[in-house]
């Protein structure tokens, strides 16, 4: 809960880590400050700081030398930081530049699970499959779909084994070919991720360039129960 704040008028904020993933720091300003459970946030006009949601983690940041956590703030629709448990954030002045900064390498884990995650999501449609639910969180990281046409290949373990082989097939066949993937905005203003002509699908994460650069792209034998079609993966980024 917010118990007080003050905007810079006429501010607005961009979410700069929608236009550049790799972006590691930016020169900006304070447009808000506020209070939130009695600790104190500010939220900066150009946001490096990816909050946590869509199932993918919170980027690890600073402003200046403080470390934040960023977070939507509901009452405000801003993302805005705070500090992390233990933390403390000290007072920040609406108008006041400052510089912010994300850990690179923890953005770039973050952006390969989710990239590989809609990966996933696409190579599953190829099998008749429907989404449920994801997780890009490193060591969770997974999709949920179910079968809407009884599928064979999940009554026993070696059909189980041929579906995943299926699924690792088509995607170590995307990322050779090194689809790119970028954000188209459509007229409504909702973002979508297109992984070249192969999938597309509305979301709010950071991604890779392209496939190609996706490593490590790791698909254990799917698991099925109560009607759930459960893909756990794993995926890094490749070292520059």
């Amino acid at each position: 809960m917010v118990h007080s704040s003050e905007t810079l008028q006429g501010a607005v904020q961009v979410a700069t880590y929608l236009d550049d993933t790799y972006l590691d720091q930016a020169d900006t300003r304070v447009i808000a400050v506020g209070e939130r459970d009695g600790a104190p946030w500010a939220a900066v006009e150009h946001c490096l700081f990816h909050p946590q949601g869509g199932g993918q983690p919170a980027d690890r940041g600073w402003l200046e030398d403080m470390e934040v956590v960023p977070v939507r703030d509901r009452e405000s629709g801003l993302v805005v930081a705070v500090a992390p448990e233990g933390g403390h954030l000290l007072s920040l002045a609406v108008g006041q530049a400052v510089r912010a900064r994300i850990d690179v390498q923890a953005r770039m884990t973050h952006a390969a699970l989710h990239t590989a995650g809609h990966l996933v999501e696409a190579v599953g449609r190829l099998q008749g499959w429907e989404m449920l639910s994801n997780n890009h969180f490193p060591g969770q990281a997974r999709i949920e779909f179910q079968a809407p046409q009884p599928d064979a290949r999940l009554a026993d373990p070696e059909g189980r084994e041929e579906a995943t082989t299926a699924l690792r097939i088509a995607a170590a066949a995307a990322i050779a070919d090194d689809l790119p993937v970028f954000a188209r905005y459509e007229s409504e203003g909702r973002r979508v991720v297109h992984l070249g002509a192969l999938h597309s699908a509305p979301c709010g994460g950071t991604h890779v360039r392209s496939l190609g650069v996706l490593a490590e792209v790791v698909l254990p034998t799917l698991k099925v129960k109560k009607g759930r079609i459960r893909v756990s993966y794993s995926a890094t980024h490749r070292s520059h």
